[in-house]
């Protein structure tokens, strides 16, 4: 088993890296983050690994965070979702993302990437509700986006996320910003201070 790789850049495809460790040049199938994050050609690198190995095929898939490296082997314990789709998820959406989409069951965020239709989308956020991998997110960002998703959170915070939704962010995004402003100041903070320092964060 490969658990990671430390070695230079040596080129790239359109979904995947050679990386060259010693001399030998490893193929390895990346997300579009992933791939986005890597370094230039002839660069030191280092990727978080997964290989899968089957009757007719041997793969290995990098990763550029241990984070996105255990929601890819999440999203795999999802029937219908084959490592090709879980790194279409990955490739539009960030650990954390993916983590508040599915703590806030918002299966039009999971929806975006290709080959996730809406049946599918649905029983990713269902099956997965409660089973983000250990420092994927926050764990009170986490929270607050489930008290969220259940509709228990406080009348202030719900109210702040509804408004900065209602200003273009994404609900990932809003109850992200808010709840690290609740995490800093208690969650007694008036709607509007709230909002204020809610804007604050998702502008830094």
């Amino acid at each position: 088993m490969i658990g990671k790789l430390k070695g230079m850049v040596d080129g790239f495809g359109d979904d995947f890296a050679h990386l060259d460790v010693n001399g030998v040049v490893y193929e390895v199938f990346c997300s579009a983050k992933t791939l986005a994050a890597l370094p230039q050609v002839g660069h030191a690198a280092v990727v978080h690994t997964e290989m899968i190995v089957r009757e007719d095929m041997i793969r290995l898939y990098g990763f550029f965070t241990e984070a996105e490296k255990a929601w890819f082997t999440t999203l795999m314990t999802v029937q219908g979702v084959g490592s090709r789709v879980a790194l279409a998820i990955l490739s539009v959406l960030t650990p954390s993302e993916l983590a508040s989409a599915i703590a806030l069951q918002d299966k039009a965020m999971v929806g975006r990437a290709n080959g996730v239709g809406p049946k599918l989308a649905i029983r990713i956020v269902t099956e997965l509700k409660g089973k983000a991998p250990a420092g994927a997110i926050d764990a009170g960002v986490l929270g607050l986006q489930a008290a969220l998703g259940e509709g228990v959170a406080a009348g202030n915070v719900a109210d702040a996320v509804s408004a900065l939704t209602n200003l273009g962010y994404s609900s990932a995004q809003a109850s992200a910003a808010v709840a690290r402003v609740v995490g800093r100041e208690g969650n007694e903070v008036p709607t509007d201070k709230l909002i204020r320092l809610g804007l604050k964060e998702l502008s830094s």
